[in-house]
């Protein structure tokens, strides 16, 4: 069993955990293989999806599992809510969880604002990704694919490209591959990646293709642009020779590789449209944010 009813990040979640996690997704899976794919799962459960940043992906993906799993759902957009008028984030989820709603999905722009809901609300609390803290569920996701292509993750060698400091799927997909036993490898200038980032138990490499040889894997981080101020790195073209996935870089590894990113891509920056488009050389790219 889960240690918590919420799911607020990796960080210190054990083995068990994580694998529980993932095998029940893989039972899941096999509704969508059904005629109408839906169970009754969460019936009476009502799920609040409060959204403080624009997103496609991470909200079309919960409203489908909700609705597969036969929730009831409300959603909230910051846009177009009180947040406007001044209205707190304590405040704002209060008021919703009065409407007797049994479990939040959060995204913000603020480190640590799933952990804060988890201490004033009595719901249960999933973490959608806050700020440039933990992105779990994208983590999980990324595990799920590769433990269905390698059988496990034990061992994977697996590369995290680009922009670490601002990205919350780099730091989940760090805890849980370390936490399953993968060998987890990042590269990016200097100026994007974390001070003391070998603490969380990563080898650190600047130089793209001294370590692309050498890796199963490699998960494509998108340049960040509105989380950044300017001046981390001269510019996108020097950015794109140095540490994009170009097709003439891919080819050259000469061997089954592994694609991966979080999505959106910004096109002709950290990965070619060629690589993105037609996969040369067996890589696959996973687009779910």
């Amino acid at each position: 069993m889960l240690s918590s009813r919420h799911l607020l990040g990796l960080e210190g979640m054990s083995k068990e955990e994580i694998q529980l996690i993932l095998d029940t997704a893989t039972s899941f899976k096999k509704v969508l293989e059904r005629p109408i794919p839906k169970v009754p799962t969460l019936r009476g459960t009502t799920v609040a999806n409060l959204f403080f940043e624009p997103s496609t992906r991470t909200r079309i993906s919960f409203e489908l599992a909700e609705k597969r799993l036969s929730a009831d759902l409300v959603n909230f957009s910051a846009s177009t809510s009180s947040v406007l008028k001044g209205e707190t984030l304590r405040d704002t989820a209060r008021n919703i969880e009065a409407m007797k709603v049994d479990m939040v999905v959060i995204r913000h722009s603020s480190p640590g604002a799933a952990h804060f809901l988890a201490n004033c609300l009595d719901s249960a609390i999933i973490n959608a990704g806050d700020g440039a803290h933990e992105h779990p569920t994208q983590a999980l996701l990324d595990m799920l694919t590769l433990r269905e292509r390698f059988g496990t993750l034990a061992g994977l060698k697996v590369l995290i490209v680009g922009d670490i400091e601002h990205s919350r799927v780099a730091r989940s997909n760090i805890y849980g591959l370390n936490t399953m036993g993968a060998e987890v490898a990042i590269c990016g200038p200097a100026t994007l990646l974390p001070v003391e980032i070998e603490h969380l138990g990563v080898k650190v490499y600047h130089n793209l293709d001294e370590i692309l040889s050498q890796v199963q894997v490699v998960n494509v981080l998108r340049i960040q642009l509105e989380r950044q101020g300017k001046g981390l790195f001269p510019s996108l073209r020097e950015y794109r020779q140095l540490f994009g996935i170009t097709a003439e870089r891919f080819k050259r590894v000469g061997r089954e590789l592994v694609i991966m990113h979080p999505g959106p891509i910004n096109r002709g920056v950290e990965i070619d449209s060629e690589v993105a488009d037609l996969l040369a050389g067996g890589g696959e790219i996973r687009n779910v944010e």
